[in-house]
């Protein structure tokens, strides 16, 4: 190797460990450093340092770590300075120390080896190449072990077997000098490849080639999970359960010694590189309990019930299934509605629906959650739902929003209902539950977040003959015939129900139970006493709850296909980097906060180091979406309307919210745009543009926009009325207080004139306030009525429980969010 340096390379163009070590030599001195090299180069034209850059460097002594030289040399580079310049500079000085930095080293290694994942069987190269002034010898070794006859820049294992797997580390040798290569990790998997298989290709993207299998255990087994992917760098794994990251789960192999049955759920691996990012298959655990039998006396029973005798005592464990009630499966579909056309906006359902979902996931539901559907659209999403049930399944159905109930019947109201709307326009709750009956479900939950008031629009009676079941539970937010309420303020927080709901969901009780101590904690509220009042109706004879585990039994191969199919629906785009002709990268990123609403995020990973400023952001969304031009590519989440998902996304990114995905009807397709300026330009903008297909992701798959199938719930539904065709009517005028309601028709809130109905409600409650301004809780020193939201930084759910997004394709922090106080009483 030459001892002699490039005397053409632009000095900004130095390795970093070059300028740290010349800046920490420049720095130091005091008679050869920085100062002296600033007055030499000033007095070169070619250069230009002026007395106010040398003002400038000096002031970078006040900065944490500030370094005057490192300023210095960067006014230099921006100048043209090359390295034969500043070994001229240098040589003037008279530091020779700093002379020596720019010369190369004796012993240089250019590249290093690379940690892989491949399969036994394959062949297995790792290379160290390195330069220096004598002829250079290489010595490999695995951990502490010299490798065998491996003195070759190349070390190479054809075959590679099991036992090879472990680190490996070069040592590079030149005369005196010697340097250690970085580790390389080299995974080794035992995968049966069938016929035509090949993963020959470890350069390209991973390749999953070993699926995590579902396990049926009791407690006290081994629970023990794998599986692996091949690719150069080696991937990394995180194993997840119910949507939440295990703690320290970070290998192939997830292993439990003893299984308890807190840990039954369903499992799946995030599998990432440092460009790419997959999921394994999410599997059902299941963990039973196993019973212990005292025996008094003689009895008779079969060697296939027993499961094991211990010695000469009395007492056995049957392999059969105790009495604890399970489901095949749970399903839950949550629907909230928030931006109506033709009547008053509502709030809280975006928060109550974003709540419920994460402690459903946890409960090991199956959640599709969805925002601001019309007719057409909430009926296909019924259709959808009720594919996903078969015998024995929990089926659960939330909807928050406009609502009424006549004759006992509820009714559901898409935000594109007119005004007024009668039972055509709307779904009637039910006839979905005749459908689920249909399926020969194990439970039927529906929790109706809507006001019950009678619209006097709609005199139909629909007809729906019921099964005599004993497995329906009913969870009305409020009584028959009356409102219910959220709170409300210029920020976001939730329904009355679901603030006192989500407080019980994750509790290990019978259902019944739950929305029993959910009723108990309502009525204590006094912002709403009187006037909101959980209703239950059941028939529930056993003592089944949400917390049941999973034991699919004879309908695994159905289930396996239905959480398939959910699956698919929920898969979000790979993140992906984009490279320009420019040199610059830009990572592009995606979390869904719903399951029709995408989050799109952008950041420069990369940039040339001759341009000033870069920024990459996108546009040319399809005009079906829910995109606001002026909501995109901003630099906070909440400034597009972001509030719920916010803390869990990567910080420094442009971000976009892309809503209503269900009504995509091609392939997502939209343009990023990157924008940079050079320096030598004069920071004039120059663009670049990359078009990307994401597919159809989330709900988008299912297309609810097609026209309402044949087999839809609308046929169970007794409509003798056409939909209504009466010229929409606007919203009265808007007052101060805002106090809406989830009501039945936006005209026909009580005897009242809506005038009078505001301000005798907002009397009252002022008085049992004690005035505007005050402090509802004042001896805890809580909002006025008390948010939906720990104030401590977090959402609310259940002690120990984590609250989770949906998904995310970037690592994420656990959920914060910040909202406002001041809450007003908000009818629904």
């Amino acid at each position: 190797m030459s001892d002699s340096l490039d005397r053409s390379t632009k000095i900004k163009l130095l390795k970093e460990p070059v300028v740290k070590k010349l800046c920490e030599v420049l720095d130091k001195s005091s008679n050869k450093g920085w100062r002296k090299l600033g007055a030499i180069v000033g007095n070169d034209r070619r250069i230009k340092v002026s007395s106010d850059d040398m003002e400038m460097c000096s002031l970078k002594v006040l900065e944490l770590e500030g370094s005057p030289s490192r300023m210095l040399l960067r006014l230099m580079g921006e100048r043209g300075c090359t390295t034969g310049h500043l070994a001229d500079y240098l040589q003037t000085v008279g530091n020779s120390e700093a002379l020596q930095c720019l010369k190369p080293p004796a012993l240089q290694i250019l590249i290093q080896p690379q940690s892989v994942a491949l399969i036994s069987g394959h062949n297995l190269r790792l290379s160290c190449h390195a330069v220096g002034k004598s002829p250079v010898q290489y010595q490999w070794f695995k951990t502490k072990e010299e490798v065998p006859n491996s003195f070759s820049p190349d070390l190479v294992m054809s075959p590679v077997h099991l036992k090879d797997a472990g680190f490996y580390i070069c040592r590079v040798n030149s005369g005196d000098t010697f340097e250690f290569s970085q580790w390389a990790q080299v995974d080794v998997l035992n995968v049966t490849m069938s016929c035509g298989q090949s993963y020959h290709s470890l350069e390209g993207r991973l390749k999953l080639v070993i699926q995590p299998l579902s396990q049926r255990l009791h407690v006290g087994e081994i629970l023990q999970l794998e599986c692996g992917a091949v690719g150069r760098p080696i991937p990394r794994y995180q194993w997840h359960r119910n949507g939440v990251p295990v703690p320290k789960a970070t290998k192939r192999e997830l292993m439990i010694p003893h299984s308890m049955q807190d840990h039954h759920g369903r499992y799946r691996c995030e599998i990432s590189s440092s460009t790419e990012r997959m999921w394994s298959n999410e599997v059902d655990v299941v963990i039973s309990p196993r019973i212990s039998v005292q025996i008094s006396g003689a009895m008779e029973c079969s060697e296939d019930d027993i499961y094991a005798i211990g010695g000469g005592s009395s007492e056995f464990f049957l392999n059969s299934i105790p009495e604890q009630l399970y489901a095949t499966d749970k399903v839950a579909l949550l629907m909230g509605n928030l931006s109506y056309q033709n009547h008053p906006q509502l709030k809280a359902p975006m928060v109550d629906v974003y709540d419920l979902t994460n402690l459903l996931r946890q409960l090991n539901f199956q959640v599709v959650s969805l925002l601001d559907l019309t007719e057409s659209e909430m009926r296909n999403a019924v259709d959808e739902f009720l594919l996903l049930l078969h015998k024995g399944v929990y089926g659960l159905l939330y909807y928050a929003g406009h609502g009424y109930e006549n004759y006992g019947n509820s009714f559901m109201v898409p935000v594109d209902a007119p005004n007024p709307y009668r039972s055509a326009n709307c779904l009637c709750v039910q006839s979905i539950l005749k459908l689920m009956q249909e399926k020969e479900t194990g439970l039927n939950v529906f929790l109706l977040d809507m006001c019950r008031k009678r619209n006097i629009y709609d005199d139909s009676a629909p007809n729906i003959v019921l099964r005599v079941t004993a497995n329906i539970v009913f969870g009305y937010a409020t009584c028959q015939d009356a409102e219910a309420f959220e709170l409300s303020s210029s920020g976001f927080t939730n329904g009355v129900f679901v603030k006192f709901l989500k407080k019980r969901l994750l509790d290990d009780e019978k259902i019944t139970v739950v929305l029993d101590r959910v009723a108990e904690d309502m009525g204590q509220f006094d912002a709403t006493k009187g006037k909101q009042a959980l209703e239950i109706r059941s028939s529930l004879s056993e003592k089944r709850a949400l917390t049941d585990p999973i034991l699919p039994g004879d309908s695994a191969d159905l289930a396996q296909a239905h959480s398939l199919q959910w699956a698919k629906t929920h898969e979000l785009p790979e993140s992906m980097c984009l490279n320009f002709d420019c040199g610059a990268q830009m990572k592009l990123g995606f979390a869904a906060e719903f399951s029709n609403v995408l989050v799109i995020y952008t950041s420069i990973v990369k940039k040339p180091e001759d341009m000033s400023s870069c920024q990459a952001h996108v546009t040319d969304f399809s005009q079906d979406l829910d995109v606001d031009p002026k909501e995109m590519n901003r630099e906070t989440p909440e400034e597009t309307g972001i509030y719920l998902l916010s803390s869990n996304l990567p910080q420094h990114c442009l971000y976009t919210r892309v809503s209503s995905l269900q009504k995509l009807r091609e392939e997502l397709v939209f343009t990023v745009c990157l924008q940079g300026t050079f320096t030598a330009m004069d920071d004039e903008s120059v663009h670049w543009t990359k078009s990307i297909n994401i597919g159809k992701p989330l709900i988008a798959r299912l297309d609810l926009n097609r026209a309402t199938r044949r087999n839809s719930c609308l046929q169970t539904c007794l409509m003798p009325h056409s939909p209504s065709h009466s010229p929409c009517h606007s919203p009265g005028p808007e007052h101060h207080l805002h106090l809406h309601h989830r009501s039945n028709q936006a005209q026909d809130y009580s005897r009242l004139s809506p005038q009078q109905h505001y301000l005798d409600v907002y009397e009252r409650l002022q008085g049992a306030a004690g005035g505007c301004g005050d402090s509802y809780y004042d001896n805890v020193g809580q909002s006025r009525y008390e948010p939906a939201y720990d104030l401590a930084g977090g959402l609310s759910s259940s002690p120990g429980r984590l609250s989770i997004p949906i998904e995310t394709t970037d690592d994420i922090n656990e959920l914060q969010a910040v909202f406002i106080s001041s809450l007003q009483l908000h009818q629904q």
